[in-house]
This record gives structure tokens, sequence and C-alpha cells, in this order.
């Protein structure tokens, strides 16, 4: 099977975790800040955000596990960043938002609510971003943006 639509839709899904990820981080700190109970908006952004790095999850694993011929070849730099950093920084970033998200639903005070998603979500948002092989980087040298 060829792998190049799981990619595209791998790379233009990332957009989507970003600005969700981003969203829901920033809406629930600015909640916390105003202590403003969360909203069904903010709430439906914060389920969103943690269902789509879900799937993008599963498409990354599937991608990894149709080449993992090729990345058990890659020395060096490029081989290290795709064996273990973009995989285990994405990995444990998706934990911080599904934790963020569950830990969030069991706090009892509103505000604890915000602080738990904003927290959880803009650290993750941060390793994502890290993790990204943006067009400019050596990992990313030679891919799009999409």
């Amino acid at each position: 099977m060829d792998t190049s639509f799981l990619l595209f839709l791998h790379s233009l899904l990332r957009y989507a975790v970003l600005i969700t990820v981003a969203g829901a981080g920033l809406m629930h700190l600015r909640g916390f800040i105003g202590q403003h109970p969360i909203l069904n908006g903010e709430r439906t952004l914060a389920i969103v955000a943690m269902v789509l790095c879900h799937v993008q999850l599963v498409l990354g694993l599937i991608l990894y596990a149709m080449n993992y011929e090729t990345y058990e070849h890659m020395r060096g730099t490029i081989g290290r960043f795709w064996k273990m950093e973009h995989l285990g920084t994405m990995v444990i970033a998706i934990l911080l938002v599904t934790l963020g998200r569950m830990l969030s639903k069991r706090a009892k005070v509103e505000r604890s609510k915000q602080l738990r998603v904003a927290v959880f979500y803009l650290i993750a948002l941060a390793l994502i971003l890290w993790a990204i092989p943006w067009p400019g980087t050596e990992v990313g040298h030679g891919r799009g943006w999409l």
C-alpha cells in the first residue's frame, strides 16, 4: 500500500491539532485568569483537540509500522529523530492532552478544571511544536509544509 496519502493526511492533520490544542489551552488559561466557569464551547474544543490528537497518533503509528524497515536502517541525527524523538515526544504530548482532559473532568472546582486543561495542553503544544519536522530544519529538509 502506498503511504503517500496517509503521510499527506498526517501532515495536514497536524495543523488542526496545533490549532485546537493551542485554542483549548489558551481559552482555558483565559478562563482560569478571569475566574470564569467553563463554557460549552471551551469544553467542546478541549474534547475535539484530544480526539484529533488520538487520530493523529493512530495515523502516525500506522505510518511508522508501514515504514518500519526504512526507519530501522536510519542512522545518526535523522535516524534518532524519527525513531525516538518524534515518536516518543508525540506520544508524551498526547498523553499530556489526555491526562489534562481526564484530570479536568475529575476536578470539583471550576478554576481547577480550567487550570488543568490550560497547563497540560500548553505543555503538550510546546512538545508538539518542538517534535514536528518543520521544513527549515535538518530532519524536515526537503519536506513541504504539507
